[in-house]
């Protein structure tokens, strides 16, 4: 099985598990740095009421956006070796 091709299916699902969760990490990662520069001053300075509003509720609305944003440009840049369509694989 490891000489035709079951070593290298395995480390094919290996790369997109890691790829899964770098995408996940570093778009939580964003998100919250995001929020935190939005919303930060709101909850960390007296600011006017209209304000401080805005700010966090900006960031609630920003937050997840750059997360589904981060998530989907790491997967689709991430294309496992033999997965693209070409001259190899012309029913792709």
């Amino acid at each position: 099985m490891n000489e035709y091709g079951g070593r290298r299916r395995q480390e094919r699902r290996d790369a997109i598990t890691v790829e899964i969760g770098y995408a996940l990490f570093s778009a939580a990662f964003a998100a919250a740095v995001l929020f935190g520069a939005v919303a930060g001053p709101a909850l960390l300075f007296q600011l006017p009421s209209t304000v401080e509003t805005l700010l966090i509720r900006t960031g609630y609305v920003l937050a997840p956006l750059v997360f589904v944003v981060r998530v989907v440009s790491v997967l689709v840049r991430f294309r496992p070796e033999g997965a693209t369509p070409g001259p190899t694989h012309p029913d792709s």
